[in-house]
């Protein structure tokens, strides 16, 4: 069965599309076959991966609220061996519809992923900025979360209610869920407030946060407008160096 992870932080702007989407890209560059769901309304992994259409038809809304089947919804990238379902601003009201199921309205995310039959090595959920019923399913469905980070004053801030959210989910809905790791995103280590940041959240998260930080790189902020991953756009930049070596460690950890 594929491996599952939530990339969540109810923060935005924190880079946490970015590293699901280049995360994925630099997994599937290393042979695994790797899908990124898109569970933010906003669409921004979709636009990243070539999909501008906010309208898009046999999005990840149909497969919840409209009975497509969920292996229709895949749409093939650019890069080998990668592949995703869109997201729609459907999504937004996809909640609303969840929410007036009576019985596992939580678990809806989940059953659609059994339906892929272990086809792919990794489902990557790139879960929207809130702590509501979206982000509930994706967490329910996952194997592990991943928290990318900004390095900056306000860091920390709602960590804690995300974490709460982790713990609820893990009790009532999903014993298995354990956080994959904290990413530290826009990373400047010439920066006098990094230093203190970096020392909080390894406060926070001790040996949960990866060794791996992604730099703040233009080229990393330009591709998702050409409907890119940083591979497809510019395989040689600091940030996708950053990137592989993000995919490197988390291979590690997972064996």
């Amino acid at each position: 069965m594929a491996r599952t992870i939530a990339f969540s932080n109810q923060k935005g702007g924190v880079g946490k599309t970015t590293t699901c989407v280049n995360l994925a890209a630099a997994l599937a560059g290393m042979g695994k076959k790797t899908l990124v769901v898109d569970f933010d309304p906003q669409a921004n992994a979709s636009s990243s991966l070539g999909v501008f259409d906010k309208n898009e038809k046999g999005s990840i809304y149909s497969v919840l609220c409209e009975d497509l089947d969920i292996n229709d919804a895949i749409v093939p990238s650019e890069e080998d061996g990668l592949f995703f379902i869109p997201s729609s601003s459907d999504v937004a009201g996809a909640e609303l519809e969840l929410s007036q199921i009576v019985i596992g309205r939580e678990r809806v995310l989940e059953e659609k992923l059994e339906e892929l039959k272990g086809e792919f090595d990794f489902v990557f959920v790139d879960c929207p900025p809130s702590l509501g019923l979206l982000t509930v399913n994706a967490l329910t469905a996952s194997d592990g979360v991943i928290i990318p980070i900004q390095c900056e004053f306000f860091a920390l801030e709602g960590l804690t209610q995300m974490m709460n959210t982790i713990r609820l989910v893990k009790k009532h809905l999903n014993s298995s869920i354990e956080i994959e790791g904290v990413v530290l995103t826009m990373y400047d280590a010439r920066a006098k407030l990094t230093k203190g940041v970096l020392d909080e959240i390894t406060k926070f998260f001790k040996d949960k946060v990866f060794e791996s930080k992604i730099p703040r790189n233009i080229r990393l902020a330009e591709a998702p407008s050409y409907g890119k991953n940083i591979f497809a756009y510019d395989r040689r930049c600091a940030g996708a160096n950053a990137y592989i070596a993000l995919a490197k460690e988390f291979l590690n950890k997972i064996d």
